[in-house]
């Protein structure tokens, strides 16, 4: 298992930067590892709606993870889980206002390899922390 966790301020008030993350389909706007998501159940944020997200693969090619929303607080946490047979996704979104003005963002991404795949879970959290690090730089640049 792999995980990444970051905070990232912003000027924007909580709900404003609540509401651009919290709709799936703008993953592709801040996380430079999606190519493509699309809401394929539901007709917005909420528990219950299903993104397809088209990822890059460590060896260069892509891949589809079919995003679940399990946990939905508007305007505060969202959890969406992908799990695939080669892979599970965890990702939990917050937002908070800041003490100083805007609010803060918490990004905290598992990724666990299962099957086949499970030994790479070993050198995985090298990878993970390189796909965290230009997430982390999209999501300043989007909220910025």
């Amino acid at each position: 298992m792999a995980r990444y966790v970051t905070t990232v301020p912003t000027p924007l008030d909580a709900d404003e930067a609540f509401a651009r993350v919290a709709h799936l389909s703008n993953f592709e706007k801040w996380d430079p590892g999606v190519t493509n998501s699309v809401q394929v159940k539901g007709s917005g944020p909420g528990v219950g709606a299903i993104y397809d997200v088209s990822v890059k693969t460590f060896t260069g090619g892509s891949m589809v993870l079919s995003y679940h929303v399990t946990e939905f607080i508007e305007g505060e946490r969202i959890v969406a889980v992908a799990d695939s047979s080669a892979l599970r996704s965890y990702d939990i979104i917050t937002v908070a206002s800041s003490p100083t003005g805007g609010s803060e963002l918490t990004y905290d991404a598992e990724l666990t390899l299962k099957g086949v795949f499970r030994p790479g879970n070993l050198l995985l959290g090298l990878v993970f922390d390189k796909i965290g690090d230009a997430a982390d730089k999209g999501l300043r640049e989007y909220l910025g």
